[in-house]
């Protein structure tokens, strides 16, 4: 029985490599985008650890730092809430970033990855779906660490489209950092060694101005936080959330997530080289 399930399993995946063959880049990225988001949902303990954190975040530092806009140069009169807002969603973006690399382990320990790889699927759409199905997880933690925020008193400077603007930078945040995990699980195959990868970004989130304005900051943290990509994804958050539309800050926030995701990108890919050369 089980060399006719190999059998029956190896002729899936060649049909479905034909179709893929055949079919435009996009359906192929929609179809493993969908596959691993449909393997991450039946494991809610995969997504909600995330959440929780960064929930949890969010209410200490409102909490025990709520006041401090009254004396923060720049900040006077200005909710402190959506100041630390969005190092909650940079978090987060850990948690999602983890889920992608989880979702290549998994398929390399069952076999079905290798299986992938003799299919003319194109290469790049089994990375990108699995880093994109990573960083959807990361919007929909963000989408809730914002209504969060509403509910504790937020009131955005940009309104709605602000809120879309700040997931959307959630969104390319969580596809950059979900592909240094995918190029972890292709070089290890181990899902503790993704998991600890996952981890080595969250330096990243204290090298830069998570508590106070960049301006407020000295000696070598701040060398450190001018050339951390995260600096300026704060900032573009932060702009959206105090001070309203700011095309440059936007702008800035919009090439670091860039520029990080085309690296990591790369990393991935090759991983994933480097991985099917040793077979």
């Amino acid at each position: 029985m089980s060399v006719l399930s190999n059998i029956n399993t190896a002729l899936n995946v060649r049909h479905a490599g034909e179709r893929a063959e055949s079919a435009p880049f996009l359906l192929q990225l929609s179809i493993m985008t969908t596959r691993v988001l449909r393997t991450t949902f039946r494991q809610p303990a995969a997504v909600i650890p995330g959440i929780i954190i960064s929930a949890f975040f969010l209410l200490v530092y409102n909490s025990s730092l709520g006041n401090a806009s009254n004396f923060l140069p720049g900040l006077a009169g200005k909710s402190y809430l959506a100041f630390i807002l969005p190092v909650s969603v940079i978090s987060s973006a850990l948690s999602g970033a983890g889920i992608a690399g989880q979702a290549i382990v998994r398929d390399i320990e069952s076999g079905y990855f290798d299986k992938l790889l003799l299919t003319p699927m194109s290469r790049g759409a089994l990375l990108l779906g699995a880093m994109l199905a990573g960083a959807l997880v990361l919007a929909l933690q963000t989408a809730v660490v914002l209504t969060l925020g509403l509910l504790m008193g937020l009131q955005p400077e940009t309104g709605f489209g602000g809120l879309l603007a700040v997931m959307g930078l959630a969104l390319l945040l969580g596809t950059g950092f979900s592909g240094f995990t995918v190029g972890i699980a292709l070089r290890t195959g181990s899902a503790a060694a993704t998991q600890g990868g996952s981890f080595l970004f969250f330096p990243l989130t204290f090298l830069t101005a998570t508590f106070v304005p960049v301006s407020l900051l000295s000696g070598w943290i701040k060398t450190a936080a001018e050339y951390n990509p995260v600096t300026y994804l704060l900032e573009s958050m932060r702009s959206l959330l105090l001070y309203g539309w700011q095309t440059d800050v936007l702008l800035r926030g919009l090439g670091s997530c860039l520029a990080l995701g085309v690296i990591l990108f790369a990393f991935a890919l090759f991983n994933l080289r480097a991985r099917t050369q040793r077979r």
